[in-house]
């Protein structure tokens, strides 16, 4: 694991490297967002702006020094938790980390296939304006999903023809929880959706697309 510089120069710039990348990457890492803009950010932009006052020897007062101090005393948790996220998240390579200057963790399990089998899936229509697609893995009793499985790509769409391929369908959702709940204006009630469903592990990698089903919003 990367060790956090002790002296300021360097855990400036070590923080900026991992914090902006992290931040840069947040969709395609799946980071929680929400963590880094009420926690992470604020945090950062305080270190820095005390950072900045701290190097500056015109304003270095006993106060200043205090607030650098405490800045990096509330940033330094986060940034320590950020890297521990990011060591243990499957889409980030170990090259992303070098790039970071962390170091991986030690290999010691298998690479996860990817997935061979699809989602079975049924409708729920009890409810009106909504349908509820409930999803498994083909062939099995059991609701918990197959071993190294993220969740389901849901492709969609309400049409009246029947699509021929997965990509006819529009719409796409990503659940990785069964079921996964879809409303609708009273307009549409009577019309009919179409679904196809496939598995997506946690390297982002997808399986082979499920049979076309159809439901009619109730």
């Amino acid at each position: 694991m990367i060790t956090i510089p002790i002296k300021d120069e360097e855990f400036h710039t070590v923080q900026g490297v991992i914090t902006g990348t992290a931040n840069d990457n947040r969709t395609a890492w799946r980071l929680d967002g929400a963590w880094l803009d009420k926690r992470l950010l604020p945090a950062q932009a305080q270190w820095e702006d005390a950072w900045e006052e701290y190097r500056n020897p015109s304003t270095r007062t006993p106060l200043i020094i205090f607030a650098k101090m405490k800045a990096r005393k509330e940033y330094e948790p986060l940034l320590r938790l950020l890297v521990k996220n990011l060591r243990c998240n499957t889409r980030v390579t170990e090259n992303d980390l070098h790039l970071m200057g962390i170091v991986p963790y030690p290999s010691t399990r298998k690479r996860v296939p990817p997935p061979e089998s699809y989602p079975a899936f049924s409708t729920d229509s009890s409810i009106i304006r909504r349908l509820s697609v409930h999803f498994r893995d083909v062939g099995s009793a059991s609701k918990a999903k197959p071993i190294g499985i993220h969740g389901a790509e849901i492709r969609w769409e309400i049409r009246q023809a029947s699509p021929v391929t997965p990509a006819d369908l529009i719409n796409s959702s990503f659940c990785t929880r069964s079921p996964l709940t879809l409303e609708f204006d009273e307009d549409r009630r009577g019309e009919t959706v179409w679904f196809c469903l496939r598995w997506e592990n946690t390297r982002g990698e997808k399986g082979p697309w499920s049979e076309l089903g159809s439901a009619v919003i109730p």
